[in-house]
């Protein structure tokens, strides 16, 4: 689940927002696309990542004590890009439509000194930092993953 997160930001990051931005019309379509697919990441992200939490809590009660030292930092980048998406998504994309339809719209169409495009423009450097700090969590979370095997003791589970 978290390895389909991480390629979601990427394929996000690197394919979607540049093609739209250079395919359609006008950069306000664009950014109605890049905003839409973004809340449906992020519930991809919030969902998946709730559910790789919770199966990682399960694996660090179970296993050895140094297995657990991996799942915890896993669990604690997790928790990061949990935070970061969440706040992304019921904070900053709220803010920034309420700032869309206060510069009319259309932010780009929207005077450069106008409070709402100014505030709006605020929130996608915002945006985009965060989605940025979110990608590098989980790529540490995927390379951690891709190391598990070669750590013994990573698996072994407790005898309880």
């Amino acid at each position: 689940m978290i390895v389909a997160w991480v390629g979601g930001l990427i394929f996000f990051a690197f394919v979607v927002a540049p093609v739209a931005f250079h395919s359609l019309t006008n950069s306000h379509d664009a950014g109605l696309v890049v905003g839409g697919t973004l809340r449906v990441l992020h519930w991809i992200g919030l969902i998946g990542g709730g559910v790789f939490c919770l199966a990682t809590a399960c694996l660090w009660l179970w296993a050895e004590v140094p297995a657990r030292v991996s799942f915890a930092i896993q669990l604690a980048l997790t928790l990061v890009m949990l935070i970061g998406t969440a706040y992304s998504q019921f904070r900053i994309l709220p803010a920034m439509e309420v700032d869309r339809i206060n510069a009319g719209g259309n932010v780009n169409a929207a005077d450069v000194s106008n409070p709402s495009r100014l505030d709006f423009e605020r929130l996608h450097i915002l945006s985009e930092r965060l989605e940025g700090l979110v990608l590098f969590c989980g790529l540490g979370v995927v390379y951690l993953l891709s190391r598990e095997s070669q750590w013994p003791e990573t698996g072994k589970i407790k005898k309880i």
